[in-house]
């Protein structure tokens, strides 16, 4: 697709310390989460997956603010336990810096279900897509993202199989879920989108 773009920036302190998350193909990979303040004063709880040479480029004596640059990604659990899909930013590079926090990302790709539009109880329109944004090897990694206002409107009229380009912010929300052991506290992650449009 010509306009494939997965970009996120995202700036922020360190919730706990990098732990060891999986191997593959000899290389380690280890996951932390990077606590990022929005301008309303909520705190969004960011995952972040970094291979360890990567890891290595950020020196945490140094304190401050980290910064990762990098990719939206997602996998499906296939556990039996907690989510199924489940969404991490995969860090390309990574510094630490006395910068001001930051969270802008940048998609594009392919609606892949009918977009979901609704209203509020307050009457802000929203509209929940599902995004399939290409990555190499012929994958592709599958985003939700939920518009706003106007542009909420114009993309509930789009179809699975249109392609849409949008900036925004990755958001995390806490939500209960009632499973068989009762109710549990989860995360949801979601691209909260400020601009869109179609391709």
């Amino acid at each position: 697709m010509e306009h494939a773009a997965n970009q996120i920036t995202i700036r922020g302190s360190l919730l706990e310390l990098p732990r060891l998350s999986h191997e593959n193909h000899g290389s380690q990979f280890f996951r932390f989460v990077l606590e990022v303040p929005r301008l309303s004063g909520a705190v969004d709880r960011l995952p972040v997956i970094a291979r360890g040479d990567v890891l290595e480029q950020m020196d945490l004596s140094g304190g401050g603010m980290i910064t990762v640059q990098g990719q939206i990604r997602s996998y499906n659990n296939r556990s039996g336990q907690g989510q199924r899909l489940v969404i991490f930013v995969f860090a390309q590079a990574l510094s630490t810096g006395d910068l001001p926090p930051c969270n802008d990302a940048q998609l594009s790709g392919a609606i892949c279900k009918p977009p979901v539009y609704r209203r509020t109880p307050l009457g802000r329109e929203i509209c929940d897509v599902m995004l399939a944004v290409p990555r190499s090897c012929r994958r592709s990694d599958y985003l939700p993202c939920i518009l706003w206002g106007r542009t909420a409107q114009e993309i509930a009229k789009l179809s699975p199989g249109d392609t849409i380009q949008l900036t925004g912010r990755l958001q995390s929300r806490l939500y209960r879920k009632v499973t068989e052991a009762g109710q549990e506290m989860r995360t949801a992650y979601e691209v909260s989108a400020l601009t869109a449009a179609a391709l």
